[in-house]
């Protein structure tokens, strides 16, 4: 009995031992789970965000010839206003998917652009792409980043001050735009009878123009304006003519990836609230491009009233 009385202490406090070593545990597997939870989130990610969590990069189809928006540096680097902003909205998602981004480039023109996005080659598309009815059928699009209209450039003392001017004269347009369709649209409801040419970009149509082979060029007034002053033209031509479309453009991405919508709508709203969309049309089409000349273009009040939407902070 002495003996037993001896170790019953010492029992005692095993038994106290085993009770917080299974306290331990319990806390310990409650503790793991919550872990792993938090660990494991980037695994619930679907569709283009788990792409790009598991491949680490992201790739970005860009213009050659969208002046200031998406075209080339003199060392053939992808530059301009939606570059810019392309770049940020990667950060942003890379941030989303928990890792860095690395960039992937792959040069699309106005034919490409849409097949590429449907394709899975690119995963944003940077250029000067119009979101309407229409193509948001097949692809998603951003909020709108900046507004134009298709416009005609001709040489300084032509006679066409507008497209009824057109009539019995040649007009370059680039194929697969809006502004193709503007043109042809208009053709046929005035029953102006005018030769379209169909060129495979801005700049094919633009060389037409200064060789005389069509007497103007018909684009967004944004993109008229920059080839100008990417080319020095501006004592040779100019841009006339009420607008002939409404172009909201936006950044252009797969369709059907709701999270993927949301995340760059986000993001969007985000670069707005901060101002930094606004210092990036600055920095392009106020301050001087690499070129060395200005475009010069204030912000519309219609890109004001839309960026101001989006920066509208909701309680």
């Amino acid at each position: 009995m002495a003996e037993a009385a001896r170790h019953r202490p010492l029992r005692r406090l095993a038994r106290a031992a085993g009770h917080l070593a299974a306290a331990a545990a319990v806390l310990l597997m409650a503790a793991t789970p919550l872990r792993a939870q938090t660990d494991a989130a980037p695994a619930e990610l679907t569709g283009t965000l788990k792409k790009l969590r598991d491949s680490g990069a992201i790739t970005l189809a860009h213009r050659a010839d969208a002046v200031p928006f998406s075209y080339l540096s003199a060392r053939g680097e992808p530059i301009g206003y939606t570059i810019d902003l392309c770049v940020l909205l990667a950060e942003a998602l890379g941030e989303q998917v928990g890792r860095t981004l690395a960039l992937r480039w792959l040069p699309v023109t106005a034919d490409s652009r849409i097949p590429a996005i449907v394709a899975g080659q690119a995963d944003l598309e940077c250029g000067a792409t119009t979101s309407n009815l229409e193509r948001q059928r097949l692809v998603a699009f951003s909020p709108t980043l900046f507004i134009a209209g298709t416009k005609l450039l001709v040489p300084r003392g032509s006679p066409v001050k507008s497209f009824r001017d057109l009539a019995q004269r040649s007009v370059a347009v680039t194929s697969g735009t809006t502004n193709e369709k503007a043109v042809r649209e208009l053709s046929r409801r005035f029953g102006i009878a005018m030769a379209v040419q169909v060129t495979p970009d801005h700049e094919a149509g633009l060389a037409l123009l200064r060789s005389g082979q069509v007497q103007a060029l018909a684009t967004d007034d944004v993109l008229l304006h920059g080839l100008v002053a990417h080319h020095r033209l501006q004592a040779d031509y100019r841009v006339v003519g009420d607008y002939l479309s409404y172009d909201p453009y936006a950044v252009m991405f797969r369709k059907d990836d709701p999270a993927l919508a949301a995340a760059i709508d986000q993001a969007v709203r985000r670069l707005a609230e901060d101002g930094e969309i606004e210092r990036r049309y600055k920095r392009w089409f106020l301050q001087k491009l690499p070129s060395g000349v200005s475009l010069g273009l204030p912000m519309s009040a219609q890109l004001e009233s839309a960026l101001g939407a989006l920066s509208f902070k909701r309680e």
